[in-house]
């Protein structure tokens, strides 16, 4: 008889698709429509609820509209910064209702939640939903690997946060009970893919050579950084490519130094 107490632990079981889903509200401004988001959230199944610098904290409003969600709030942490909210993703979408001079791939409701899905089978994925007045800044959208616009009437395009937190949970819950059941996701050849807090510091560092190389010849830095950044969030880099694109940067900027005379051979 094997002694329960010298037998190795199984694998970690494997989080659910929805248990991956994060939802994050940046800015929100009114507590109550966090209650509602929660809300329109638990009918369709989610529960990862992540705020980003609220306006106002949770008060009572927020937990009577959340209406039976209580827990999704109770258990919702705060980022101070959307980085920090999903620096562990393995993919970023960020809801927009207009056209902005950031260029992402504009995906709808349907394929956004299908994309979303896929890249949960290898770790949090991540819906980001902006201010109730101005949405998402630029600089916020840069963070996101694609944008989501919900077509709605063009006379009357206005939808308030939670009824725009629910059209995509809904899309998410349809998807999830239309598709087959999900088989484990194969091993990638060139190991574990790299998260969204990795990839960030490559842009750092890619933004900083750059400079240092004399790339910009005195012109603009952010539309070469746009096109980069398009070009390696469609590369799903892995953590050694991550790795190695870094060391290229590092043995770049130890060049320029030394070509600048800021570091000795």
């Amino acid at each position: 008889m094997s002694d329960p107490m010298n037998e190795s632990p199984g694998p970690a079981p494997v989080p659910a698709p929805a248990d991956q889903v994060r939802i994050v509200l940046v800015g929100t401004q009114h507590p109550g429509n966090i209650g509602a988001a929660a809300r329109a959230m638990k009918t369709m199944g989610l529960s990862r609820l992540v705020l980003v610098a609220p306006e106002t904290p949770l008060d009572d409003d927020a937990y009577r509209r959340s209406a039976g969600a209580e827990d999704v709030l109770a258990q919702a942490p705060v980022s101070a910064t959307l980085a920090g909210a999903v620096a562990d993703c393995r993919l970023v979408l960020g809801c927009t209702a207009r056209n902005r001079r950031v260029q992402l791939e504009q995906l709808e409701p349907g394929p956004a939640a299908a994309r979303l899905l896929r890249f949960a089978a290898e770790g949090p994925v991540a819906l980001v939903f902006g201010r109730e007045r101005t949405g998402l800044s630029n600089e916020e959208l840069q963070l996101c690997h694609a944008s989501v616009h919900i077509p709605s009437d063009p006379a009357f395009s206005s939808l308030n946060l939670a009824a725009a937190v629910q059209v995509l949970a809904y899309e998410l819950r349809r998807t999830l009970l239309a598709a087959a059941p999900a088989p484990a996701a194969p091993a990638r050849e060139d190991g574990p893919p790299a998260t969204h807090d990795q990839v960030e510091g490559l842009f750092a560092q890619l933004a900083q050579t750059l400079e240092e190389i004399d790339f910009h010849k005195g012109r603009a830095p952010e539309s070469a950084m746009r096109k980069l950044r398009r070009l390696f969030l469609r590369s799903d880099l892995s953590v050694s490519e991550v790795r190695l694109l870094r060391g290229i940067l590092a043995d770049a900027q130890r060049m320029a130094r030394l070509a600048s005379g800021r570091l000795s051979p």
